[in-house]
């Protein structure tokens, strides 16, 4: 006698609301004004995104912010051939990271290339802003490989 496996599909997900603190605040704030900020560590790195206290030294980061990018080289990235629908693009596209001009740390975004073949660490890419923004990270609606 055959017995069926018993199959339950499951998906696991964590969704969350998250509140912003001054450094995230005005972080969102300059993508919804078309704007990529990072913030100063003690010595002198540009941390993007910014945070509140350096995570290689855990000191208190200054007060000094800097324009970054929208330019920026692919620092390492991974394809992603089927995206599900909660992901930002409807077509293949790669989660990379990606060093924008003028900082030392790398932001995690989408880089729309519409083929794998296209990707490569240490490609230049330009940030794809969206005309409506909201104060989110969703504001850069990709980055672009530039020409």
């Amino acid at each position: 006698m055959s017995v069926e496996p018993l199959v339950a599909t499951h998906v696991l997900e964590y969704p969350y609301t998250r509140s912003v603190g001054p450094v995230i605040g005005r972080f969102l704030a300059g993508l919804k004004d078309g704007r990529i900020e990072g913030v100063r560590a003690q010595d002198g790195r540009v941390l993007v995104p910014p945070t509140e206290y350096d995570p290689a030294t855990g000191e208190a980061v200054t007060d000094e912010w800097v324009e970054v990018g929208p330019g920026g080289e692919v620092t390492t990235w991974a394809w992603l051939a089927e995206p599900r629908s909660n992901n930002p693009l409807d077509h293949g596209f790669a989660w990379a990271l990606i060093k924008l001009d003028g900082a030392d740390t790398a932001l995690l975004h989408v880089v729309d290339s519409l083929d794998e073949s296209a990707m490569r660490t240490g490609m230049r890419v330009r940030a794809r802003f969206r005309d409506e923004r909201e104060g989110l990270i969703t504001d850069i609606e990709a980055f672009e490989v530039e020409p």
